[in-house]
């Protein structure tokens, strides 16, 4: 993400990139950046196209792609998920029209897909000048820690060490919820002030680990009743929605990851726990649920007209049925 940002900023904009990777955070900060990049003021409504894999066909694929720009240097087309269950051929259409895209500077390719198949023609066919954003979590320990600091340099926050190995023993790989911990603890601090340990101790979430289990469980469990009772309880203490939905989506991320046969690390009672809530769902399902908590997120960035209390209603809702 960091080599992304860099090239950006040099003036480099490639014609096609891959996102690939299970954290959806990396995806959005990704995509947010190459559509500004791309449209760079330009209406939306005429020169910006969103396809998903689910229901695009190849023919709706080249059309965008090929499709001129209105009043605008270039136009970009989003591909959501090309091996959607539903969505057939997507794969060999890129690998046919990548080549030709290399010499276009009237449109930009963005893919994005949550899980990939390295072997693939398709993802193999990324190659320069098209690339490949690994959009994987950072790893714990040093990895997470780097990732603090530059999501901190890039909020314009001055985070000392020890405050970044604090925020990621706090947290954990929770991007979203790191991204906002930081926030808090730089208004903790004061403007122009070095964030401390002690202020990201002072600001630390008040949202105890118990009652977000507590949702995460009946959702899990399918007690849908018990979900509504418990986020309507969390809203009441303050609980952000931000940090809410980072939590489901960690939550969720387990469930996919047991449900593919990888074992859950942690307490053999926990690990159980996930288990059985993951052999509740399809595969499909998982997917769709992470999907739905990828939209809600977007909702609570400003993109629509629903309120995000009642986003986060019908997502629990639905998550739980």
């Amino acid at each position: 993400m960091q080599k992304l940002r860099q090239e950006i900023s040099g003036g480099r904009l490639r014609s096609a990139y891959l996102l690939g990777g299970s954290e959806a955070l990396l995806r959005d900060d990704a995509l947010a950046a190459l559509r500004e990049a791309a449209l760079d003021g330009a209406s939306s409504d005429f020169n910006f196209d969103r396809l998903d894999g689910e229901s695009a066909k190849p023919a709706d694929l080249i059309d965008a792609v090929h499709s001129l720009p209105v009043m605008a240097p270039r136009r970009l087309v989003w591909l959501r998920e090309p091996e959607g269950k539903r969505g057939k051929g997507l794969g060999d259409t890129l690998v046919d029209l990548l080549p030709a895209l290399a010499e276009r500077e009237d449109v930009v390719l963005v893919v994005t897909a949550n899980q990939l198949d390295r072997r693939s023609r398709w993802v193999k066919a990324f190659q320069e000048p098209a690339v490949l954003v690994d959009c994987q979590p950072p790893p714990a320990g040093k990895g997470l820690v780097t990732w603090i600091r530059e999501e901190a340099k890039s909020q314009g926050v001055a985070l000392d060490d020890a405050a970044a190995q604090a925020l990621a023993e706090f947290t954990g790989p929770q991007l979203l919820l790191l991204r906002h911990e930081i926030e808090k603890a730089a208004l903790y601090a004061g403007p122009g002030e070095r964030v401390t340990r002690s202020h990201v101790l002072g600001t630390a979430s008040d949202v105890a680990e118990d009652p977000i289990w507590d949702l995460t469980d009946a959702i899990g469990e399918g007690r849908t009743a018990d979900a509504m009772v418990v986020l309507h309880r969390l809203g009441g203490a303050g609980a952000p929605p931000p940090v809410l939905l980072a939590s489901l989506a960690g939550h969720f991320r387990k469930l996919v990851r047991a449900r593919a046969g990888e074992a859950p690390r942690g307490h053999p009672f926990a690990v159980k726990k996930i288990q059985r809530q993951a052999s509740r769902y399809t595969a499909p399902r998982l997917r769709a649920c992470l999907d739905a908590i990828h939209d809600v997120d977007e909702i609570l960035k400003g993109q629509g007209n629903l309120d995000p209390t009642l986003a986060m209603q019908r997502l629990v809702l639905g998550l739980s049925a």
